[in-house]
């Protein structure tokens, strides 16, 4: 550390950043998690200087050199900014200069900070060095004396003034730069669809730049006169007023309201990629352009220090006050610099809204699976036993699909098509298949987590949800069941009665229930296969949901020519209508068939154990199973059936519903730290009344005023 600042006293003037460079290195700890010692390393600096004050003003003197000669606007607006290339753009490009970096061209301080700082985890360890260590390294240089040597004392004092200005130059040329990118993206077409208002006043994303002209116009004269000033001595008083930035925080912050509005609307009126990246790239630009703000604006951040520290010094206060920002700021880009190819965070930072977007659907979506009273709880049943009645066929037609010795390709394509067909038709007739509740309650219940005051939750009303959620559960699963089992086991006597021979041979039979045994086969494996795939149905109903909000299809499919010679146009009006309401439901129930159908031949065609086990269709085959073997079933053979029917039930369950719930509350950025709370109170509801998790009350009781939060 020593010899490396001798060599930067041994030339302050030059701009190469080599020095620099093996300073950082000296102070960077063996482990980035080690922020003690990185701490250490900085005060041992903050001591050398002091002893050397030569040192100090040599150091300043380069540090200045380097930031003058160097363009700083783009740190300042593209650092932990989104580009405009677009989400999917951003993403390839991120993946490919992990492979093969830019290259870099050292004008530009945002390049040098790939040769300061070139391991990804340095931010860690400058986050990690107390706020205190590094004021006091600052501290140190900002009071350290002009740097003098023999011959040009004089100059080198004007040429620090001179840097110093300039790098204030560069955050007012930022500062412009980010208003006209505000300004831009708030006239952005799909903004203006979801806030269409925009439009009849005055856009606060254009005054903002017209306040912000103002204000910078005011602000160079201040700081030419101040230059002028530092030349001819000048008092401070004499020089020009700063024109007032507070008009510029207004339209800031009606700014802001508009993209929280926007952002409300965008769950009512659908989502896409492109406009949450736009969100996300506004809301990050005004708050830069809010913390670049704050350093230059001298009249703000005394109003501050008066307001945080009225019995001390405003000056004082007003420069700890910006330089604690300053260095929150300089930590911030950083990060921002050494997480620049990070494509989590791309995610993070995008997929969020979307996300909340498309379970706020199936949240929507999830209510209709929660019978509130016997009346519900009754149609459930019979919509339930409707579905159970068309899987039993279902099920009669996949067995004789496998009976064609097709090619695998071919079998796929012909079980997805008999699962997915069904599975529509199921949805057309407003019945319900058990396993697909899981993923849309699951939204209903995190929604339910998610606190409406930012600090309480409503205890009790989400314990009773839960128990509306499970015994709707068990009715669903209950008529799923009791009516595929007997239709399946009817169906395949009839077939021998037709016939003269059994549906499925006595081997066949034996190979059916050997698939559901959850001890001698990989069934609950599988299981859970089918639970993440009756998941990702989940999802892709929600997104559907949500993109046919977005896109306003039934408009669209109303004003589709072709069809309208076909159906006319009041019926093509209510087709629209029902494909708006219900395009998520079928696209979901498509792509589930899919899956279920390609899985098990994907995984024969690589080798892998892979396939799936549905509850309902276990229960078919059971029942096939039994007539196919005259009804000649041992007893331990019936119980481990049976017990592999409800295993198989349960993980399909709780799979679903597992990751449905956490995806849905990773979305809407809930922490529910309440679980051991909230089990015991469920435990609790169940001792006091445990019929009511099978069986509702005959009416709905009301609801109390006064309930208990947490």
């Amino acid at each position: 550390m020593l010899s490396t600042l001798k060599l930067i006293t041994a030339d302050p003037n030059s701009d190469n950043i080599d020095h620099l460079v093996a300073l950082i290195k000296t102070l960077r700890p063996a482990k980035p998690e080690q922020g003690e010692q990185a701490a250490e390393n900085v005060r041992v600096l903050v001591q050398l200087l002091h002893g050397e004050p030569a040192q100090a003003s040599a150091l300043r003197h380069y540090v200045l050199r380097l930031f003058s000669t160097r363009r700083q606007i783009s740190l300042y607006t593209d650092t932990g900014i989104l580009p405009n290339a677009g989400f999917f753009t951003e993403l390839f490009q991120r993946l490919s200069f992990r492979i093969l970096p830019p290259a870099l061209d050292e004008n530009y301080l945002r390049d040098c900070l790939d040769r300061l700082l070139p391991v990804e985890s340095d931010y860690l360890w400058i986050n990690a060095v107390p706020a205190a260590d590094w004021l006091s390294l600052y501290d140190l240089l900002s009071q350290a004396a002009p740097y003098a040597d023999a011959e040009n004392n004089a100059a080198n004092a004007a040429s620090d003034a001179i840097d110093r200005h300039k790098t204030v130059g560069e955050l007012l040329e930022a500062i412009q730069t980010l208003s006209y990118r505000i300004s831009a993206m708030g006239l952005e077409p799909a903004l203006l669809r979801l806030y269409p208002s925009i439009d009849e006043f005055e856009s606060p994303f254009l005054m903002q730049n017209v306040e912000l002209h103002l204000y910078l116009n005011s602000y160079r004269r201040h700081l030419a006169a101040s230059e002028s000033a530092a030349g001819l001595s000048q008092l401070p008083g004499e020089l020009p007023p700063l024109e007032d930035a507070r008009h510029l925080a207004v339209m800031l912050d009606q700014c802001e309201t508009i993209v929280l509005k926007i952002r409300k609307n965008a769950l009512r009126m659908g989502s896409s990629v492109s406009l949450t990246y736009l969100l996300v790239r506004l809301e990050q630009s005004i708050t830069r352009l809010r913390k670049l703000l704050s350093l230059v604006d001298v009249g703000e951040t005394r109003a501050e220090a008066a307001e945080d520290a009225p019995d001390q010094s405003t000056a004082d206060v007003s420069q700890l006050v910006k330089r604690t920002q300053a260095l929150a700021l300089g930590q911030e880009l950083i990060e921002g610099h050494n997480r620049k190819y990070a494509v989590r965070e791309l995610f993070a930072d995008n997929i969020n809204l979307l996300a909340r977007n498309v379970t706020e659907n199936a949240s929507r979506t999830g209510e209709h699976y929660i019978a509130e009273d016997r009346q519900e709880y009754g149609a459930m049943f019979r919509s339930a036993s409707g579905a159970g009645l068309i899987i039993g066929f279902m099920s009669l037609i996949k067995i004789l699909a496998s009976y064609l010795r097709a090619a695998p390709l071919v079998e796929a394509f012909l079980f997805s098509m008999n699962y997915s067909f069904g599975f529509m038709l199921i949805h057309v007739l407003h019945f319900t298949v058990a396993t697909k509740q899981p993923a849309m309650t699951a939204s209903r219940i995190a929604s339910g987590l998610q606190s409406r005051d930012g600090r309480n939750i409503d205890l009790d009303s989400l314990v009773e949800l839960i128990v509306k959620v499970i015994r709707t559960q068990f009715i669903a699963v209950a008529g799923n069941l009791l009516l595929a089992f007997p239709v399946a086991y009817l169906i395949a006597l009839a077939y021998h009665t037709l016939s003269g021979h059994h549906l499925v041979s006595p081997d066949k039979a034996a190979h059916l229930l050997h698939d559901i045994d959850p001890f001698a086969s990989l069934a609950l494996f599988h299981a859970a296969i089918a639970g993440v795939c009756l998941f990702l149905a989940g999802l892709i109903s929600g997104y559907y949901d949500n993109k046919a909000l977005y896109t306003h299809i039934g408009q669209r499919v109303a004003r589709a020519h072709w069809l309208r010679k076909l159906l006319g146009q009041e019926r093509l009006n209510r087709f629209g209508e029902y494909v708006e309401r219900n395009l998520g439901g079928l696209m979901g129930n498509f792509y589930f068939g899919i899956l279920l159908g390609t899985i098990g031949t994907i995984g024969f065609m690589l080798g892998l154990p892979i396939d799936i086990r549905h509850i309902t269709f276990s229960a078919t085959n059971f029942a096939t199973a039994l007539v196919g073997l005259d009804n000649q079933m041992g007893w331990h053979t019936a119980v481990v059936s049976v017990i592999g029917v409800l295993g198989i039930g349960t993980i399909n369950l709780w799979v679903s519903f597992s990751l449905a719930l956490f995806v849905a509350m990773r979305a809407r950025q809930i922490r529910f730290r309440h679980g051991l709370t909230l089990a015991r109170a469920v435990f609790t509801r169940f001792r006091s009344g445990p019929k009511d998790f099978f069986i509702p009350p005959k009416r709905v009781a009301p609801l109390e005023q006064d309930k208990p939060t947490v």
